[in-house]
């Protein structure tokens, strides 16, 4: 078999079910259960089963020590303990770097997993919970359908059988062995449903035992006799099933299903089943498929140059005046922006992609530096443009794990603050206009603005006359500089000045921006706030001198023309009254350094960043545009209130204004 062409499902799905599993987990933590075990162990027996079919032995040998251990937990064999949750955790962790190996040409044999598997292989051999076995238990899950079928055959002399099968450990050819078994049943009944599946047993991803649901009108005894004349079979066990597991089918319910209405016709129950499970299988089916990421950017690519033409055909029609010309680019304008629209959500992708990594660290820096924390997530389904999605993971680890470290105190200090032992971080995304906002906000300390600005003046960061006339948040703010760290000690977590100013360099170069507040005693939020999308957006075009800027739509609440009489002066910035609040203005002529005629009446853009209002004041305005935004590069990178350039239908560049840089 040709594993590469299997190796992006691979990965993809082992991506999946190592993060259900690190949720389980941590429910497993909390509060337990059955069903919580049961999930883990579906999981990891599904891993074990594809990374053991792909030639992945190291990564199948984990998740089969976890498997089995999983296995006498759900059985009620053995309790499940803080050790063996601790050691789930590392084999997950270990579970992931050898999955990147994997994805970056390795076989996964980058890590040693020896000691948690010998962890393990401990518990797995410890003394077993003596648990009475009566024919009233059952490993099998069955549908609604199955349950009929039984309760049909029941009806006509048949009984239903769980048979447990024990091959010896000296077998050489399980599945060979197990197809002389089914083999038996075959002349004594009807197999039902087996476990592990059918196809798991036949390609021998199994231990030395199996599971199967048999319908027969012969006797235990004879079932037994028949299938203890297979050779290299050690143990049979032939109990009556009784339908204890019966589980509703899952159907895929979306916005428009709709509950179908009672056919009033006489069918047989066994008909009537098999359509009931027709029907749940046609509607369970999936309705996505993969799609290879480097096509969709290809795709996005196309687009955008298809976008720059569009934008000159509309120039050139409005040029030539042809009204059958215009009506053709008219059409051909609606059926793009319905493209674009459909284009860009394919690119859009739930950050809970970024959040679901996080509870698992929290649990294991928390219990690093012996403090305890409660993790609590809101926003996840917040969509973002997967350029951003792929990069704003690692800086969110760095504020997360410096809340948990510098910002949330030890239990015994917080309850002698009169908080409780147990420290709060919150972590939530919301979309606010044509950008997304993320925040992390602990209830510790807060920062110790005296000690910031202690350090600040010690290292030459600020003047003296800066640190008495700069804001508390100002000040707090500083602990984004460069090599800045007001830690006493250095640990593994924090203390030698990296970290904080890397997270505002790489938030900035996404076109984000990150603040924070801080009160001393409650806490401390940070504020990360990021572009919707870095590819197609809406703006409108002013004009500037002989230059052409774009306004992002989003951020603009309205468009109004000023007298110069109507400016006023308030704390030496001139302002005007916008229906009653005095907003500031800001001159683009003057910013950007153009020359222009000076006006007695011009346009003024009122732009917004949540509940602050600016009046950015243009010579003139041009009109509403659909454009491509392109990265300035490296070498104009970092320009004030500029987050990009695009392309007009004319072939000149525009600048695009960053409007949360000019509040």
């Amino acid at each position: 078999m040709d594993v590469n062409e299997y190796l992006g499902l691979f990965l993809d799905e082992s991506q999946e079910h190592i993060q259900s599993i690190n949720t389980q987990l941590l429910k497993l933590e909390q509060s337990g259960g059955a069903d919580v075990v049961q999930e883990i162990f579906r999981s990891a027996h599904t891993l074990k089963g594809m990374s053991s079919t792909m030639g992945y032995e190291r990564v199948a040998n984990l998740t089969h020590e976890m498997e089995s251990a999983l296995d006498l937990v759900r059985g009620g064999k053995k309790e499940s303990n803080q050790l063996l949750l601790d050691t789930m955790f590392i084999a997950m962790e270990q579970m992931e770097d050898m999955i990147a190996d994997i994805e970056s040409g390795g076989q996964g044999a980058n890590v040693d997993v020896s000691e948690t598997v010998a962890a393990f292989q401990s518990f797995i051999g410890g003394k077993e919970v003596a648990v009475e076995k009566t024919s009233e238990t059952s490993t099998f899950e069955i549908d609604l359908y199955t349950n009929s079928v039984i309760e049909q055959a029941k009806q006509t002399g048949f009984e239903a059988y769980q048979i447990t099968v024990k091959l010896s450990d000296a077998v050489v050819l399980k599945a060979a062995r197990a197809y002389m078994v089914f083999d038996r049943l075959q002349e004594l009944g009807e197999v039902v449903s087996t476990h592990p599946e059918t196809e798991e047993i036949e390609q021998e991803q199994f231990d030395l035992s199996f599971d199967v649901l048999f319908l027969s009108q012969e006797t235990k005894e004879v079932i037994d006799h028949a299938i203890a004349q297979v050779s290299e079979v050690e143990r049979v066990e032939v109990n009556a099933f009784t339908e204890t597991a019966v589980s509703e089918p899952e159907v895929a319910v979306t916005a428009e299903t709709i509950a179908p209405e009672p056919v009033v016709q006489a069918t047989s129950d066994k008909e009537e089943a098999k359509d009931t499970k027709e029907q749940v299988a046609a509607q369970a089916q999936a309705k996505t498929i993969r799609v290879n990421l480097e096509r969709i950017d290809r795709l996005m690519n196309l687009f955008e140059e298809f976008i720059i033409d569009r934008g000159r055909l509309e120039r050139l029609a409005d040029e030539v005046g042809q009204p059958e010309l215009n009506e053709t680019v008219e059409k051909i304008k609606r059926g793009t922006n319905e493209l674009q629209s459909l284009v860009l959500t394919l690119r859009m992708m739930p950050i809970e992609q970024v959040f679901n990594r996080f509870p698992r660290m929290v649990r294991s820096v928390a219990k690093e530096i012996h403090k305890k924390v409660q993790l609590d997530i809101s926003g996840a389904e917040t969509e973002l443009d997967r350029t951003v999605i792929d990069e704003i993971g690692d800086p969110l680890v760095h504020l997360i794990r410096n809340a948990i470290d510098h910002g949330i105190e030890r239990p015994e200090v917080r309850l002698q603050a009169g908080k409780p032992e147990q420290g709060m971080l919150a972590l939530r995304a919301y979309h606010g206009g044509n950008r997304v906002f993320i925040e992390i906000e602990d209830d510790g300390a807060g920062i110790n603005v005296d000690k910031v600005r202690s350090k600040a003046l010690e290292r030459g960061v600020i003047t003296d006359e800066e640190a008495t006339t700069m804001s508390e948040n100002e000040l707090a703010m500083l602990i984004f500089a460069p090599g800045f760290s007001t830690a006493d000690v250095v640990t593994d977590l924090s203390g030698r000045g990296v970290g904080l100013d890397v997270v505002k360099n790489k938030i900035e170069s996404l076109g984000g921006v990150v603040s924070l507040e801080t009160v001393s005693g409650q806490g401390t939020k940070f504020q990360v706030s990021l572009p919707l999308t870095l590819s197609i957006i809406s703006a409108m075009l002013v004009q500037v001198g002989e230059e052409s800027y774009a306004i992002p739509l989003t951020s603009i609440l309205e468009t109004t023309l000023l007298d110069e009489a109507d400016i006023l002066t308030a704390h030496r910035e001139r302002v005007f009254d916008f229906r009653g609040q005095l907003v500031p203005l800001v001159y683009l002529k003057e910013m950007f350094g153009i020359e222009s005629e000076t006006k007695t009446q011009f346009p003024v853009v009122v732009v917004r960043k949540g509940n602050k209002l600016v009046g950015v004041v243009v010579n003139d305005l041009i009109g509403q545009q659909e454009i491509v935004m392109k990265p300035l590069g490296t070498y104009l990178e970092g320009i004030p209130a500029i987050s990009g350039a695009t392309i007009l239908g004319d072939g000149r560049v525009a600048l695009i204004v960053d409007s949360n840089d000019l509040f």
